[in-house]
């Protein structure tokens, strides 16, 4: 059965972005690889992903040079979905869906085109949330950097019960999966 994965990192003090949605404090580190936390071997396991309009707007300035053009290729072969409320900049040869369609129905649109294989969502933290909100979040993975901020965008900004699976060092991180305890 598909998984609905809020997979991430965040700063020790528990911060996704700044205050004003950037980042690039993540852009400078570079989490271990291989092991049962490793990216690779998570992103072939996802069937859709989705992410808020921040967090899009946010790829796509870092992907594109001032003049609007892409200097890096859209990162996903999967279906992504992009909750907003307004039109978002294009990403030629991107297989998006912006909406601002209701987290459940969307849910249900994820599970239809994924497959069978997991569901991500990207961020950010508020978006994981309402997934959490309505029962459709079943995992948290999160790669702790050694960095902190002092302020910025939370990593879940509601209350969550959580249950530890597994952890270990990746890199100069901490990775650990938790489970949502229903």
């Amino acid at each position: 059965m598909a998984r609905t994965v809020f997979y991430t990192a965040t700063t020790l003090d528990g911060f996704i972005a700044t205050d004003d949605h950037s980042l690039d404090w993540l852009m400078t580190r570079v989490p271990g690889k291989d092991g049962p936390l490793d990216y690779a071997a998570f992103i072939d396991g996802v069937g859709a992903l989705c992410m808020g309009a921040n967090t899009y707007e946010w790829i796509h300035r870092y992907s594109h040079d001032a003049a609007g053009t892409a200097t890096e290729a859209w990162a996903y072969a999967q279906p992504c979905w992009v909750f907003s409320h307004h039109e978002r900049s294009a990403w030629p040869g991107a297989d998006l869906r912006v909406t601002a369609a209701s987290v459940p129905e969307v849910h249900a649109e994820m599970v239809a085109a994924a497959g069978g294989r997991d569901l991500w969502v990207v961020g950010g933290g508020d978006l994981a949330g309402q997934f959490l909100d309505h029962g459709l979040l079943d995992e948290v993975i999160v790669n702790i950097a050694p960095v902190t901020l002092g302020s910025g965008k939370p990593l879940l900004p509601r209350r969550a019960e959580l249950r530890c699976l597994e952890s270990m060092p990746s890199g100069e991180f901490i990775a650990a999966r938790y489970e949502v305890v229903r």
